[in-house]
This record gives C-alpha cells, sequence and structure tokens, in this order.
C-alpha cells in the first residue's frame, strides 16, 4: 500500500476500446488501499504529478486492525470518506455533458470553487469520462463566457 502526501497518482485500468479508465485521482491520501485483503492488484497506479509517494506494509496495517480499535475507527471513517468521494463520481458520470461533469467537479472535490489541475486537463478529461478535445472546448467557452478561469495549476469557478 503507498500514501501520497504530495503530487498525484491515479489509479487506472483498460477499458473495453483500450482507453485508459480513470478509477481515483489521489493528491494525498493511501493508493491500494481497497487491495488491503487482496492477493493482487485491479488496476494500475501511475504517478502523473511528482511529489512524495510512501511504501507502507500492510501486515503493520491488518494488524492494527485487528488490535487497536481506535485505529480501526480511524481508518473506517477514511473509507467512508472515499466511499462519499466515489458516490460523487458516479452522480457526477450520470450528469449529462462535459460542462455539468467539470462544474460538478469542482464543487464537491474542490475546495472554494478552485480545483487543482494536476497533470493537466487531458487527465482530468478521463477522470470526467470524456475527451480531452471535447474538455478543451468546454473551459474555452466557459472563460469565453467568464464563468471559469485557469490560474497557477488551478481551475476556478468566477
Amino acid at each position: 500500500m503507498f500514501y501520497v502526501a504530495g503530487g498525484e497518482v491515479v489509479l487506472q485500468r483498460l477499458g473495453a476500446q483500450g482507453d485508459n479508465l480513470v478509477l481515483q485521482r489521489v493528491r494525498q491520501g493511501f493508493v491500494a488501499e481497497a487491495s488491503l485483503q487482496s492477493s493482487s492488484y485491479h488496476c494500475d497506479a501511475v504517478v502523473t504529478v511528482s511529489g512524495d509517494l510512501f511504501s507502507i506494509p500492510v501486515e503493520p496495517i491488518e494488524q492494527s486492525l485487528l488490535t487497536d480499535p481506535a485505529f480501526a475507527m480511524r481508518w473506517m471513517a477514511m473509507l467512508n470518506r472515499e466511499l462519499k468521494r466515489l458516490r460523487g463520481q458516479c452522480e457526477r458520470l450520470s450528469i449529462k455533458g462535459v460542462k455539468g461533469r467539470l462544474l460538478h467537479l469542482i464543487e464537491t472535490e474542490g475546495e472554494c470553487g478552485s480545483l487543482p489541475l494536476g497533470a493537466g486537463l487531458k487527465s482530468l478529461a478521463s477522470e470526467l469520462g470524456v475527451t480531452h478535445e471535447a474538455l478543451y472546448r468546454t473551459v474555452a467557452q466557459l472563460e469565453k463566457q467568464g464563468m471559469l478561469r485557469r490560474e497557477s495549476g488551478q481551475i476556478c469557478i468566477i
């Protein structure tokens, strides 16, 4: 298991059409926690923005979950936050149109109307389940309309 302290890691796998499907984007937090009780990973972890990544042996985590109730409760709280985030992602992917998906992402996963771009718009398009060309057009249109701006590695709702 790994912990991302800075930078960005995406969990992805190949879709039926041969394109990469982004399952999770992590800028700070655990990677591969869903595989804690699996013998193999169900996807690939790819560093998209360099930063600090720490390897964590699984055995001490498993032992702490069995013997330390306070740790187990903190672990469950972390998993609950991730489950809520993933439910938001499912909701977002059901929204029709690139504009709606993008604004939903900024509102639900950003802070104060601002979302770090990380590896850039092309990577963000994968997370939104749209082509990068469609996302580029939508961002340009929203910038032209004065609804959105890009600044210092962030995309912001105005």
